[in-house]
């Protein structure tokens, strides 16, 4: 009877730690599921530039193709709530307009409007700001710095480099721009 309640006890110990530990790291079971000769392939099917980013089947990934200027655009989730943006290397940090800050919960006053920053457009005056959470597809980041700029300031929503620098890996494959956590 002992050895019954020990095994079981080992048991429900064992399982906890488990499921602790792939709740902790996603990604780990999917690793420890997957053959390790297996390789994936590209998809042939890459997304259009009229479609949202595809999130690739293992890990967190995301294969965004080029604009017909070749920029890559995509939606994104800022703080929970649908932008769209483009990838900036060029960036040095997210740039947001007002309105999307404003669509994203984040309440700015004119005193906030402190820094001053080089844009394409000149110099202007910016918020610096830290985002809670920025996702595109399944790859999501919380504490990323930021900066909101006047609507005429600023084109079109900026993920630059206080995103990207963070990623496991962002790099062009065959005309495609990977984007991996």
């Amino acid at each position: 009877m002992l050895r019954n309640l020990f095994i079981l006890v080992t048991f429900a110990v064992a399982s906890a730690a488990l499921a602790i530990a792939f709740q902790n790291d996603p990604q780990r079971l999917e690793r420890f599921l997957r053959p390790a000769s297996v390789e994936m392939a590209a998809p042939d099917n890459l997304p259009t530039i009229e479609q949202r980013p595809v999130s690739q089947p293992l890990g967190r990934k995301v294969l965004l193709q080029p604009d017909a200027r070749g920029h890559f655009l995509a939606t994104f989730k800022i703080n929970g709530r649908p932008a769209d943006g483009m990838i900036d290397t060029g960036a040095t940090l997210v740039a947001l307009t007002v309105s999307t800050a404003r669509r994203a919960g984040i309440a700015l006053s004119p005193a906030d409007f402190r820094a001053e920053v080089d844009t394409a457009n000149g110099r202007t005056r910016a918020a610096v700001i830290r985002l809670d959470r920025l996702e595109i597809g399944r790859i999501a980041l919380e504490d990323v710095e930021a900066v909101v700029l006047d609507d005429e300031a600023l084109g079109t929503n900026l993920i630059g480099m206080s995103f990207l620098r963070r990623l496991g890996k962002y790099q062009v494959e065959d005309g495609a721009l990977l984007l991996a956590q």
